[in-house]
């Protein structure tokens, strides 16, 4: 059974950065592409970033284009999120989230597309 944990969150300053991991358990990590998403209270979990399987394809939320970058060590089973340039809006629990389709070749952003998910990491930023 996959599981997926992330880390990395936590309180940073208006401005700073923050990198945020998630780390997969099992077999057919570097199969399946992956995601990071987003969610406030009371709000809909969005989409924020998605590399596919070989991370020769990536995407992002247009909120957050030119910031945050999306990375995969298909090695180490792990995915990353590097956050710069962070703002107030950026405060949510990040979630990772892994495809529901073996060896995808572009991102899917649908919160339907990912099936397995990590229990999430709260990133807050403070002014």
């Amino acid at each position: 059974q996959v599981q997926l944990v992330e880390s990395g969150g936590g309180l940073v300053q208006l401005g700073g950065s923050l990198r945020l991991s998630c780390l997969a358990s099992g077999r057919a990590f570097s199969s399946y592409a992956m995601a990071w998403f987003r969610q406030a209270p009371g709000k809909e979990r969005e989409f924020v970033a998605g590399i596919n399987w070989n991370g020769g394809s990536t995407d992002y939320a247009d909120s957050v284009k030119g910031r945050f970058t999306i990375s995969r060590d298909n090695a180490k089973n792990t995915v990353y999120l590097q956050m710069n340039s962070l703002s107030s809006e950026a405060t949510d629990v990040y979630y990772c989230a892994r495809d529901r389709v073996l060896l995808r070749t572009l991102v899917a952003a649908p919160l339907s597309e990912y099936t397995v998910w990590g229990q999430g990491t709260q990133v807050t930023v403070s002014s």
